[in-house]
């Protein structure tokens, strides 16, 4: 029989890390696709423009539902993987105890939750500040578009901002977070 402290149990051991932090990840990934899918099928709603216009025409519709998934998915895998990537590592890396994927789902959750609201509030404050003049279109977006829908416009604008900053900053926050508790983690175990 095999002993536990042999060269085989080892690779299993660094194996299934190497699965769990694949893991976390793909539910990095998973969750920004499944925020952006929803984050596009409100704002595909208030300005459908926001995708037709100024985005390059991808998916040759205007169907709100059809570009906010499309586009629920292209523009966040990336965002998700950004995140992922690092967060597994400050999960999963060295000796301190390790995080598993469902640890972390409640820090990705509340995170994206953060995200709603602000990309809310943001979009909420694009409106105002173009309904009021103080922002506005230039250049090519403004002479496509009918004036009406500037304001609209804008408020997806502020609104997509919103999210990717909030997402980008709270994300390492999330990963510095992870990292520190596995930390804390440690010390507590060696007590």
């Amino acid at each position: 029989m095999f002993s536990r402290s042999g060269p085989a149990s080892s690779t299993v051991r660094k194996g299934s890390t190497d699965v769990r932090s694949l893991g976390i990840v793909l539910m990095c990934v998973i969750a920004a696709v499944a925020y952006g899918i929803a984050h596009d099928q409100v704002t595909a709603r208030v300005c459908v423009e926001y995708f037709t216009v100024g985005h390059p025409p991808v998916f040759g519709t205007d169907d709100p539902t059809l570009l906010g998934i499309g586009w629920g998915i292209i523009a966040t895998w990336w965002v998700g993987l950004l995140v992922g990537v690092p967060l597994a590592v400050a999960a999963r890396a060295g000796s301190r105890p390790k995080r598993s994927v469902g640890s972390l789902i409640r820090p990705v959750a509340c995170l994206l939750a953060v995200m709603a609201v602000c990309a809310v509030v943001a979009g909420l404050v694009g409106w105002q500040l173009a309904r009021s003049g103080a922002v506005f279109l230039v250049g090519p977006i403004a002479s496509e578009l009918p004036p009406d829908r500037h304001v609209p416009f804008l408020a997806d604008l502020w609104a997509h901002s919103a999210s990717y900053l909030v997402g980008l900053i709270g994300g390492i926050v999330v990963i510095v977070i992870v990292w520190r508790s596995r930390g804390r983690a440690a010390v507590a175990r060696d007590l």
